[in-house]
């Protein structure tokens, strides 16, 4: 796969080499000549050039890329990559940086972005997950569709503990991606059962998220003492 990223500061050579390890071409595009440091990343292609500009990206061949990450410090700049990496050259996944919160609101396919990744969020979404149980907790944003990449951790006290996932009525428009247990990470195919603690991390449309959390977190029913 081959993926083009605007931007060659920490955040886009980081990607960078996380990418290259898992087998992917990569070109990191940056205006800054104080940027362009070849030696951090010498597996990736460099092009010193502004990603703002019709004339780099043909330069880039961007419509050559199957991924777009837009990974500058300036949400500006991020939102005009994004657009022409879409409109102009099709790209079929394009992922931007979000650095300021306020602005999250415009990281929309109208903007042609697919993912939003908005830093401030991911991290505050980090800290609520580390110290909730039974509350949903939002960690990615997909423009397309409406939906998020969302996380619970199953409370002991849940009705679902216990219960295998093929026999749960989830709600319309949500996908279980994935089970977290301790160390391992498992595929929710129908006969798993779900246990207290488990980390469960779902592809859910936005409106259904409530139904979603009150589902996962419904208390057991409770003997009382007379």
């Amino acid at each position: 796969m081959r993926v083009a990223i605007a931007g060659a500061g920490a955040v886009g050579r980081s990607i960078a080499g996380e990418l290259l390890e898992n087998g992917h071409e990569v070109l990191l595009i940056d205006k800054a000549p104080t940027a362009i440091s070849v030696e951090r990343v010498p597996q990736a292609e460099w092009l010193l050039a502004d990603a703002c500009e019709i004339t780099s990206l043909d330069e880039a061949a961007l419509q050559r890329c199957h991924v777009v990450i837009a990974a500058t410090g300036d949400d500006k700049v991020n939102l005009v990559v994004s657009l022409l990496a879409k409109t102009e050259y099709g790209v079929p996944r394009v992922v931007a940086r979000v650095n300021n919160p306020k602005n999250e609101w415009l990281f929309n396919e109208s903007w042609g972005v697919d993912v939003a990744v908005s830093t401030p969020r991911l991290m505050s979404a980090l800290v609520e997950e580390a110290v909730s149980v039974g509350d949903l907790v939002r960690l990615l944003r997909f423009s397309h569709g409406d939906a998020n990449l969302v996380e619970l951790t199953l409370p002991p006290e849940s009705a679902l503990a216990g219960t295998q996932v093929g026999d749960v009525a989830w709600p319309e428009d949500t996908s279980l991606v994935t089970i977290i247990r301790g160390p391992r990470v498992l595929t929710p195919h129908g006969e798993e059962t779900l246990e207290p603690g488990d980390e469960l991390l779902f592809v859910a449309a936005q409106a259904r998220e409530e139904q979603l959390e009150d589902l996962l977190s419904v208390r057991r029913d409770t003997p009382t003492t007379g």
